[in-house]
């Protein structure tokens, strides 16, 4: 927001929101059930190391002493670490469906004032269902910066 990184405010509250709010607190923090599984681990180590080697890459970057196995560590364990913090978060929301539907958890039924109805169990299936169309985008994109950040320079050029 002050300028200090390039990442997009947007994209970065975006992210935060969604990990903090909804998998954290909706979720994790809500559904006391799913707290043990091992799925929890899963996404809580990926995004560790994941927040570990961004702020390394960025802290670095703003000194002017990026060193090469930080700027390789940032584009290239997200190959393994985004694919296993997508699993992790689904098969933890998977894990607390059933908790959810029986619960009623978070979910307003009509009739009511608002006239207004929304069912928890849905919105669980149908935000895993968006994972379907946004990862890949999301992981290829990250791809095509790896080759364009990590390649040597005559070889960027002939890519573009």
């Amino acid at each position: 927001m002050i300028g200090m990184v390039p990442s997009s405010v947007v994209l970065t509250a975006f992210q935060v929101m969604s990990r903090v709010f909804f998998l954290i607190w909706a979720v994790t923090h809500s559904v006391k059930e799913v707290q043990s599984e091992d799925s929890v681990l899963l996404f809580v180590v990926a995004w560790t190391v994941t927040e570990i080697i961004r702020y390394s890459f960025h802290t670095f970057s703003l000194l002017n002493q990026l060193p090469y196995l930080i700027k390789w560590a940032r584009y290239t364990f997200f190959i393994v670490l985004y694919p296993m913090g997508v699993s992790g978060e689904l098969l933890t929301i998977y894990a607390a469906l059933p908790f959810v539907r029986r619960s009623g958890l978070y979910s307003i039924h009509l009739p009511n004032k608002y006239n207004f109805s929304f069912d928890y169990y849905t919105f669980l299936i149908r935000t895993m269902m968006s994972y379907i169309p946004i990862f890949p985008q999301l992981y290829f994109h990250m791809l095509h910066q790896r080759r364009k950040v990590l390649s040597l320079p005559e070889e960027h050029k002939k890519s573009e």
